[in-house]
């Protein structure tokens, strides 16, 4: 709650546009449909968010920095309107639970050549992707990789959690924060308001809007295949293939008992960051829920499809022959795999081996995560019956 000498974020939404639009040198934030998000999220961290001391500075440089991100992709747009027009064709989007080896996948996947992935820093600053060799030397290429450094500077244990580097592939979100959607916030603080309003808005504007920002940072390379990746596509399967129908899902899958410990531990370390007075249990059932749902939504939205646009990925398969999953994925959606993706594959793999980065430490007991492994192996019955699925360890 803000105190007399804090001013409500609420109240300060005309000046964050105000100082957005100095900052970045244009005041065009295009369509108006992102408003609501940010109003929801906004009065979220007044009501609900239990910001510690550095909490309500990073919250509010988050979202400047977000609108500042819009209004330069939306000159960018103006400036381009053919990208507008250029379909995205049959992208490969690896989505399903977390913490189910799609990271590994695709930072794999995205060595491909034949394939153009999403970039940390492209994500954060969409525009159209420069020549390789001038990223370095790029201010929004520096400035992402300040972001990362200072991440883990914050919490250097984070790395061997989810490793990040500016050039490397990353998550849809950088795209779709920009109409304020999106599970990091949630993530990050406190807001049951804002979960709840997010679990149920149309998500087709943040897709349309994910599509022209794909369509800018690919506008030099318009045919080269889209590899994507984002968990959260899951749950919102049916609006992600209304814009995308020709896109070519692979679901990732492992045992919710093996997923959650990790996943809970990661979020406690994010709203560390940010917040005061955590609630494993409460962080435990609210995320247990959503990624229920979104597992069963999913399947909802697969009974409605042809099979052959999905793949499903098994976490011990992967693990097993990582390059044999790659070349399977690519024979079901009928892609070709040249040898010289495979090279490039087979030596990404060599030198980034499994915890490279550091062992990802956690609790799995139950009264670390907040929530018994029962109640979760019960809320997931249904997912794991329609995958025929086992628990990898009794709870």
């Amino acid at each position: 709650m803000p105190t007399s000498a804090q001013p409500r974020f609420a109240d300060s939404e005309d000046a964050l546009h105000e100082e957005a639009a100095r900052i970045a040198g244009c005041d065009d934030f295009g369509e108006t449909t992102y408003l609501e998000g940010l109003r929801v999220l906004l009065e979220g961290y007044d009501r609900e968010a239990r910001f510690n001391a550095q909490g309500r500075i990073m919250a509010r440089q988050m979202i400047l920095g977000i609108l500042i991100g819009r209004l330069r992709s939306e000159q960018q747009l103006r400036a381009r309107p053919e990208v507008l027009e250029q379909p995205i064709e049959r992208p490969i989007v690896i989505c399903g639970l977390i913490r189910t080896g799609s990271t590994a996948l695709h930072y794999l996947m995205g060595q491909d050549p034949d394939l153009q992935a999403l970039e940390y820093w492209l994500g954060c600053s969409p525009q159209p992707r420069p020549p390789r060799d001038a990223w370095e030397a790029h201010p929004d290429f520096q400035n992402a990789e300040a972001q990362i450094n200072a991440m883990y500077e914050a919490d250097p244990s984070l790395k061997a959690v989810h490793f990040m580097r500016p050039d490397l592939p990353e998550e849809c979100r950088q795209l779709m924060v920009q109409q304020f959607t999106d599970d990091g916030f949630e993530v990050n603080n406190h807001m049951p308001s804002y979960s709840s309003w997010y679990q149920q808005t149309d998500m087709l504007p943040t897709y349309r809007r994910h599509r022209d920002l794909l369509g800018l940072i690919g506008s030099g390379d318009p045919t080269r295949s889209w590899l994507l990746k984002y968990p959260v596509h899951m749950r919102y399967l049916d609006a992600f293939l209304e814009v995308y129908p020709d896109a070519c899902i692979v679901q990732t899958h492992r045992d919710p008992l093996s997923v959650f410990p990790s996943y809970l531990s990661l979020i406690t370390g994010f709203r560390a960051l940010a917040e005061r007075d955590i609630d494993p249990g409460e962080i435990a059932r609210r995320q247990v829920e959503l990624w229920a749902s979104g597992a069963e939504h999913a399947i909802e939205v697969r009974r409605k499809k042809d099979p052959k646009q999905f793949y499903d990925l098994h976490f011990a398969d992967f693990m097993s022959d990582p390059i044999q999953a790659v070349k399977n994925i690519h024979s079901h959606f009928g892609r070709e795999f040249s040898e010289a993706g495979e090279t490039k594959l087979r030596a990404w793999h060599a030198s980034n081996p499994q915890h490279k980065h550091g062992r990802h430490e956690y609790s799995r007991a139950d009264e670390d995560m907040g929530i018994e492994r029962g109640e979760i192996l019960e809320r997931f019955g249904p997912y794991m019956e329609h995958f025929g699925m086992q628990p990898e360890e009794r709870p």
